[in-house]
């Protein structure tokens, strides 16, 4: 799996709060996930394109 996240950005927008070391594969996950689906809903309706709408 790549890494689809970007864990500076994480720990900069969850900045106060403390990052578990596992919560960024979990996250990346999650995200790989959402893409699928989005992907899967543009190809659904005959399109190349993923939209906002996707998600």
């Amino acid at each position: 799996m790549a890494d689809l996240i970007v864990k500076a950005a994480v720990k900069e927008e969850l900045s106060d709060m403390n990052v578990a070391s596992d919560f960024y594969d979990a996250l990346d996950a999650e995200v790989e996930e959402l893409l699928q689906d989005a992907a899967r809903r543009a190809d659904e309706n005959d399109r190349k394109t993923v939209q906002p709408r996707d998600l």
